[in-house]
């Protein structure tokens, strides 16, 4: 078998795009992977191409780590048009059903406590779920009405920012898989007016925020005018993904012994005796995330940084 090997840079960390309007997720981790000229890319939770915000890309040794955040919880700001129903429950959709009737500002705030908590709600037709082996959206395309089940999810917060006679702007933190296309569809149930989703910006997700969204336009600009290793400064350590995991400092002997995928034993009094964890070596740089029974680290991924 020939050893070949893989196109581009080693290169390892995060890029937080602001992912502009109308791309698509994995469009944006394709011209990510381009700027960098990176071996390995992957993005840790879709954005639908009418939401902008924050996209989490993963370069490298990170994608390792991006199950540790399609787990995370996440914020977002988005708008409802009130008065007109659509079949996707967003603006690209077809309208199916229209109201003259809009809510007062005192009833939606008296209808966003029923949101909040754990709640059940049913994904959009044009959503990712399967349904009997085949994607939601693609049965939805086909002209069918799939059998979407509701489901759990987790609100924990739901605050109004503004509103008008068309339109109200909410932020929430929510958990994973909580569709905002259907909060904005059931709250204009609720209301008896309609709703969808008109503008949608994801603030958050887990550890990434607001303050480390980079922009495309001037990502690429930098990387016309700068050698490589400025361009990588634009890069969040792997480890920024880990913030939930304990972290556990081993000294060398240790340190190698994980590296070549082996338990060690955790000593001190304070060590901990389980969980989900992550390793360092004597410097600080990343090894390995495990879990830890009954006393010792078993690591499951190893970083090679």
């Amino acid at each position: 078998m020939s050893n070949r090997r893989r196109k581009g840079r080693p290169v390892s960390g995060w890029l937080v795009l602001d992912k502009p309007l109308g791309m698509t997720s994995t469009k944006a981790v394709s011209i990510i992977k381009r700027l960098f000229n990176a071996q390995k890319a992957g993005h840790a939770g879709t954005l639908d191409p009418l939401a902008t915000g924050c996209l989490p890309i993963a370069l490298g040794e990170a994608t390792k780590a991006m199950p540790h955040v399609f787990d995370s919880g996440k914020t977002y700001r988005f708008t409802v048009r009130w008065g007109i129903a659509t079949d996707s429950d967003d603006a690209e959709g077809q309208v199916i059903g229209t109201s003259e009737r809009r809510p007062t500002p005192a009833e939606i705030q008296g209808a966003i406590p029923a949101f909040i908590g754990t709640i059940e709600q049913r994904p959009p037709a044009f959503s990712a779920v399967k349904v009997d082996g085949a994607r939601a959206y693609s049965l939805a395309r086909g002209g069918e009405n799939p059998d979407l089940k509701p489901r759990p999810v987790v609100v924990d917060r739901f605050d109004i920012i503004a509103t008008d006679s068309d339109h109200g702007t909410f932020e929430i933190d929510c958990g994973k898989g909580t569709y905002v296309r259907s909060l904005a569809r059931d709250l204009g149930e609720v209301l008896g007016c309609y709703g969808h989703v008109s503008a949608l910006r994801r603030i958050s997700v887990g550890p990434f925020d607001e303050d480390m969204m980079i922009d495309l336009d001037k990502l690429s600009a930098a990387v016309e005018e700068n050698p490589e290793e400025v361009v990588d400064s634009y890069l969040a350590p792997v480890e920024v993904a880990l913030s939930s995991l304990v972290g556990l400092p081993l000294y060398e002997r240790d340190a190698n012994r994980v590296l070549r995928g082996q338990a060690v034993l955790l000593r001190g009094a304070t060590a901990p005796v389980s969980g989900s964890a992550y390793a360092t070596g004597g410097s600080g740089q990343l090894l390995a995330i495990g879990e830890i029974l009954a006393g010792s680290f078993h690591p499951k991924r190893v970083f090679h940084l």
